[in-house]
């Protein structure tokens, strides 16, 4: 370590802390930075994304197909055998699935599935559930409530 390694404290040091248009001596007076005259030079001067300088632009090009529903709902689907990783008797909810890793993001619900077979009595509160997930839990022991 020597004055040569010495760097400011992480977030001591602000990049945006150099005054534009003060003068020739600033190193940066005069346009500012913005070269001369054009539309982003002038105040409030610029663009919207997706602009092309009134060429007709890509998104207006392109045909449009089909639709996209603003309402549909993004559900996390979980197998029956992926419950089997849970102890017998254990309570199954949204945050114990986050837990165990079965589920990442919950989005907006969680939905069992009938797929392979369960073998332990659990105790699962999610969403939604298929009518074979149900039977499936059921028959195991346990109980499948909708929360």
């Amino acid at each position: 370590m020597d004055l040569s390694n010495l760097t400011p404290a992480a977030g001591s040091v602000s990049s945006n802390n150099f005054r534009r248009g003060r003068g020739h001596g600033s190193g940066n007076g005069k346009t500012a930075g913005k070269g001369h005259k054009g539309q982003k030079a002038r105040s409030g001067g610029s663009v919207r994304p997706g602009f092309e300088g009134g060429q007709m632009p890509l998104y207006r090009r392109l045909p449009k197909r089909g639709f996209n529903n603003i309402n549909t709902k993004d559900i996390e689907t979980v197998n029956v055998s992926q419950l089997e990783v849970f102890e017998d008797g254990a309570e199954v909810t949204v945050i114990t699935l986050i837990e165990q890793g079965i589920i990442r993001n919950p989005k907006d619900g969680v939905k069992i599935l009938g797929n392979g077979e369960l073998t332990k009595k659990l105790t699962v509160k999610v969403n939604a559930y298929s009518e074979s997930a149900k039977s499936k839990i059921e028959a195991a022991g346990g109980s499948a409530e909708v929360i």
